[in-house]
């Protein structure tokens, strides 16, 4: 056999050995970190959406409640859709971005905690809650001040950006964690003074000293 041929043979039974490791790397680390990351984006998305109608029904009963208490709009599936995409397309390009597990776990927590926030304001304030904004008073319709209520005004607002901006988190998503952070901030900036300007005829002074008093919860938003 000539050097050439040695030569030839031994790339080629390296080239083997390398293309071996780096697949099995490769299938460990999105065996492992893709079943973890997305069963704990699963269990979130479907624990958060599955709450919300449970107390949905047991605050307002089912005659007056809709799958729109499932909170699922087309431009949140996107937003899903989207991040999705960048995970698969970064596991597969960079998937030691992945690993980074203290920035997974500080998602992971965020995601829980921004849940126990929401949850807690949906049962403290009763009928009261709604998820949409009303726009005439009712009855039942009463200014929650108590509870969780009496650290910040809009609690609810205050777990679903914390918990948003945690799933992106968790999945070790740069560019979707940026990306939730603008838009659900830019749509709490613009829902609270609106629904607001409601509760302020509802209560009047009432209201106005609540405001002054309590912040919003969610960031830079007075």
């Amino acid at each position: 056999m000539s050097f050439l041929q040695h030569l030839l043979s031994d790339l080629k039974i390296q080239f083997s050995v390398s293309m071996f490791y780096r697949s099995a790397s490769f299938s460990d680390i999105f065996s492992y970190t893709a079943y973890r990351q997305l069963s704990q984006m699963f269990l979130a998305i479907l624990f958060f959406h599955g709450s919300e109608y449970i107390l949905a029904l047991a605050s307002h009963g089912r005659s007056n409640v809709t799958l729109n208490s499932l909170l699922i709009s087309k431009n949140y599936l996107f937003a899903m859709i989207f991040s999705l995409l960048e995970y698969f397309i970064e596991i597969a390009l960079v998937p030691g971005l992945k690993e980074l597990w203290w920035v997974s776990n500080l998602g992971l927590g965020m995601v829980i905690i921004g849940e126990i926030i929401r949850k807690t304001a949906i049962i403290t304030a009763g009928q009261a809650f709604t998820h949409l904004i009303r726009i005439r008073h009712e009855d039942h319709h009463k200014l929650i001040t108590n509870g969780i209520y009496g650290f910040v005004r809009h609690p609810g607002y205050c777990g679903f950006f914390i918990w948003s901006v945690g799933t992106q988190i968790m999945l070790c998503n740069p560019v979707s964690t940026i990306a939730f952070v603008v838009v659900v901030w830019r749509f709490f900036a613009q829902r609270i003074p609106y629904e607001e300007y409601f509760l302020r005829q509802f209560f009047g002074s009432q209201y106005v000293e609540y405001a002054q008093r309590v912040p919003s919860g969610v960031p830079f938003v007075s």
